[in-house]
């Protein structure tokens, strides 16, 4: 059984906690089938991402504290699926470190988005700035339809 104790009193962090699946196959412990959902790949996979539509463009904004833009990568798959992903590297550690708390999450992640059809993929922009990244997707002007004249005689 897994119980962590307060280390004080004050912390709004701490939480006694205990899990009674801890050990078991099918619990969410150490030892389970299904690793718990703060473990380090699992807490980074789901990178937090906004997609909000404009009249000019689909905007996805996904927010990549500490990541530099060379550790991300936009791409379009097939032509309309939108894939944003990367990596964060876990920190140096030194054998004399004693770690006290470790709440930022690291690992790689990807996210995949297919993008509706009104969209011109090859005029795709990304840029970051402050931790976020911007991918802006323009969309294709709506097609007007053809009208042509017809003269009536008779």
């Amino acid at each position: 059984m897994s119980l962590i104790r307060r280390s004080n009193v004050f912390d709004p962090f701490s939480l006694d906690l205990w899990d009674p699946f801890d050990g078991f196959p099918f619990g969410s412990g150490s030892g389970s089938l299904f690793p718990r959902a703060n473990s380090d790949a699992a807490a980074f996979a789901g990178a937090r991402i906004d997609w909000k539509e404009t009249p000019e463009a689909h905007v996805f904004k996904a927010d990549l504290p500490g990541l530099k833009k060379e550790e991300v990568k936009v791409e379009v798959e097939d032509g309309n699926v939108l894939q944003i992903s990367g990596e964060r590297s876990k920190e140096h550690e030194e054998k004399t470190d004693k770690w006290h708390r470790v709440e930022r999450s690291s690992g790689k992640f990807l996210r995949r988005f297919r993008l509706p059809d009104n969209t011109k993929p090859e005029q795709i922009k990304a840029s970051m700035e402050n931790g976020v990244l911007t991918v802006t997707v323009p969309k294709e002007e709506p097609k007007k339809p053809d009208v042509k004249s017809i003269q009536v005689t008779g």
